[in-house]
């Protein structure tokens, strides 16, 4: 039994890894969000708009312990799950926890293609975009770095990247591929 959880700032590849490391080892993957966002039929932004960042916090805390009492799953967290309540000290404890580490520059390229996406970035230009980065990461990075282990990503915009990630993470999870 086993369960790996990825954590890291917005844009950092959560998702892209946790996709590419599922299909690698046969474990399934889970998307926090996207999880949230199946069981209570609205998106992430809706749920934000309608009830407000406290009541989707508690949400994510309630989904975060059902999602992580799978077995054999990889779990892809939102930016924010580690910083909130005691979540970083419970996946720790649930199972192997992987920060995926980038600059502010390399997030800042990653978020800048998907910019309107995320509510929180699409009215920013470019100057604020990566002051905010920064901002951000620096006030997340205490919650981030409690993870048991760190991958360094770079930008992960081609197919080798990628795999040689996933590669790393499975040497450093002493997974089989």
């Amino acid at each position: 039994m086993r369960r790996i959880i990825l954590v890291g700032y917005m844009g950092s590849g959560k998702t892209t890894l946790g996709k590419a490391l599922s299909k690698a080892t046969g474990m399934m993957f889970y998307d926090l969000d996207w999880y949230i966002e199946s069981r209570m039929r609205k998106s992430v932004s809706q749920i934000f708009a309608e009830r407000g960042e406290e009541a989707f916090r508690q949400m994510e805390y309630n989904m975060l312990h059902e999602v992580a009492e799978f077995e054999d799953v990889i779990i892809s967290c939102g930016g924010g799950t580690p910083c909130f309540f005691d979540n970083m000290d419970y996946m720790n404890q649930q199972g192997d926890v992987v920060y995926l580490k980038a600059t502010p520059e390399t997030l800042y390229k990653h978020l800048l293609m998907a910019k309107v996406e995320r509510p929180l970035l699409k009215d920013k230009s470019p100057e604020e975009l990566i002051v905010y980065i920064t901002q951000h990461l620096n006030e997340r990075a205490p919650y981030y770095e409690q993870a048991r282990y760190t991958l360094d990503v770079s930008v992960l915009d081609e197919y080798d990247k990628i795999k040689h990630s996933v590669a790393s993470l499975c040497t450093m999870l002493n997974i089989e591929q």
